[in-house]
Formats: C-alpha cells, sequence, structure tokens
C-alpha cells in the first residue's frame, strides 16, 4: 500500500498526538503514581491534556451496527485525541489479551488507524504504555 501525501501528514500529526499523551499520561503518573482508580487517571488526564492544549473528548459513544441496524450498546471510547488517536486507560495489574482485542475493535469502529493503552498501575509509566496500529 501506498501512501499519500494526506496519508503521511495524517501519520505523522497522529503520532505527534500519541508522543503528546504519552508526555501527559507519564506528568500524571509521576504526580498520582499507582493504585488509583482508572476514573481518577481519567480525570486527571483530562485536566493534562486541556492544560497543554491537546483537544480531546471523554467518553466516546462508539456506535456499532449490525446487519444495518444500530446497536444500542453502551461502547465508549475513554478519550479520542484530535478525532484522530484512541486512548484507553487502565488501572489494573497488567495487560491482558482482551485489552489490545478492545482497542482495535475501538479503531475499527473509529476508523482511526492509532491508540494508545495506558496502564497507570505500574511503578513507570513507560511500563504501562502500548502503542496498538490497525492495518488498513
Amino acid at each position: 500500500m501506498t501512501l499519500t501525501a494526506k496519508d503521511a501528514k495524517s501519520a505523522k500529526d497522529v503520532n505527534a498526538r500519541s508522543h503528546e499523551v504519552i508526555g501527559a499520561a507519564i506528568e500524571v503518573h509521576r504526580e498520582l503514581g499507582p493504585g488509583l482508580l482508572e476514573s481518577a487517571y481519567e480525570q486527571a488526564l483530562a485536566h493534562e491534556l486541556h492544560t497543554r492544549g491537546v483537544p480531546f473528548q471523554r467518553q466516546v459513544a462508539m456506535p456499532v451496527a449490525y446487519k444495518k441496524i444500530q446497536l444500542d450498546c453502551g461502547f465508549r471510547l475513554d478519550m479520542l485525541v484530535d478525532d484522530c488517536l484512541v486512548t484507553e486507560l487502565k488501572s489494573v495489574d497488567k495487560f491482558a489479551p482482551i485489552h489490545e482485542a478492545q482497542v482495535l475493535t475501538y479503531l475499527r469502529l473509529s476508523d482511526c488507524r492509532l491508540a494508545l493503552l495506558l496502564n497507570f498501575n505500574v511503578t513507570s509509566m513507560r511500563n504501562g504504555i502500548k502503542r496498538v496500529a490497525r492495518d488498513l
């Protein structure tokens, strides 16, 4: 697959946004440490992104279609950054395969290409970051 100039710019922009979110997540983890509920990290990360001027939405509803009908399933992205980066927050002992599967589903439903899976329940935030990309 050959990327057009528009696709290449978009990939570059998404990558830059992911670096901004990672920096913000590291700052949140530095301040709060591990052991809190996911909701606390979500609020703190939202504050940090807002402070940095990064556009995002919280708890974005993801519609699911089945055989041309819309299902009211209640799927929600934790955060959608700049309409291009899915950001899923966790506070778990370690990532499980279901977490990556969940993010891949969110990527497919949102038509985004990149997601960050962030686990704040780690001693070093660098160990709690997983980038997940979707093949187009």
